[in-house]
């Protein structure tokens, strides 16, 4: 993993962190996304800190696994369009600009350690590309799974991309095309979610899981999980997809999605 062209980890609590919390306790880097006033939806600097974290993962062996969780109701609303359009957010960051694109749905591909997505929010859109590369998810009863791309004249391309690898393809489709909430006991039923748990014990069953993984070989994990990556199917396949997102926001009905959704009415589909 090299996503920085200048990256010391021992600067990295020097650094100002504007989306996102970090703690670091006993072999455990918890990356907590806050952005509660925007749902913690994805703005582009905040992509580029989660990498920056990721990358200071990587790169210290005192760091066995992580933990993804989020502060607010909803764990992750997805992208920030506005962004996407080019209103950018102004923000106190000091986190470099990365060496090349990060594209959330291949991060978790190269980091080659545990990671652990405590989910005690609702999770739209792209907010599932941190659920479908974790390792485990632990997910709080009643949370709502919602993917409600093709009601806004979009379509969650990189997310079905990574969906499709824990999920079967046939309930991936039916999930993308439709655009309902699903279950949390469905999801976990469908391999989204490893396990569910109620508000009172997700603490404790996260804990858990952490505390069993300490006591196994951080190296053989590490090695396994790299091999993992070297047998699944290869691909670019995001960078693609990402262009069909932009595509089909720029099309009439994905202009007409959006505008009907800031104005709270139904959509006029014009079907080009």
């Amino acid at each position: 993993m090299n996503l920085f062209t200048t990256f010391d980890k021992e600067t990295f609590y020097e650094q100002h962190f504007a989306f996102i919390k970090i703690v670091e306790t006993d072999h455990v880097l918890s990356i907590t996304l806050d952005r509660t006033n925007k749902k913690n939806a994805l703005h582009p600097q905040m992509v580029n800190e989660i990498a920056y974290a990721f990358q200071y993962a990587y790169n210290n062996k005192d760091i066995w696994m992580l933990v993804i969780q989020a502060n607010g109701n909803v764990f992750c609303a997805g992208a920030d369009l506005k962004a996407m359009a080019g209103i950018v957010e102004e923000n106190d960051s000091t986190i470099p600009t990365p060496n090349k694109e990060i594209l959330i749905g291949e991060l978790f591909n190269k980091i080659y350690k545990p990671t652990i997505a405590k989910v005690t929010g609702d999770v739209y859109a792209g907010g599932f590309f941190f659920l479908a590369g974790s390792s485990i998810v632990i997910a709080q009863e009643g949370v709502k799974f919602g993917l409600p791309e093709v009601k806004r004249g979009l379509y969650p391309f990189q997310v079905m991309a990574s969906l499709l690898k824990v999920m079967p393809a046939r309930k991936v489709l039916d999930w993308c095309i439709r655009g309902y909430n699903l279950p949390v006991d469905e999801a976990e039923r469908f391999g989204l979610v490893t396990e569910v748990a109620s508000s009172e014990l997700i603490d404790y069953t996260t804990n858990q899981i952490i505390e069993e993984l300490k006591s196994n070989s951080p190296t053989a994990i590490s090695k396994g999980l790299r091999a993992f990556d070297h047998i699944r199917p290869a691909g670019e396949e995001h960078k693609y997809l990402k262009q069909m997102l932009m595509d089909t926001i720029a099309s009439k009905d994905g202009q007409e999605g959006l505008k009907a959704f800031r104005e709270k009415r139904q959509p006029i589909w014009m079907g080009e």
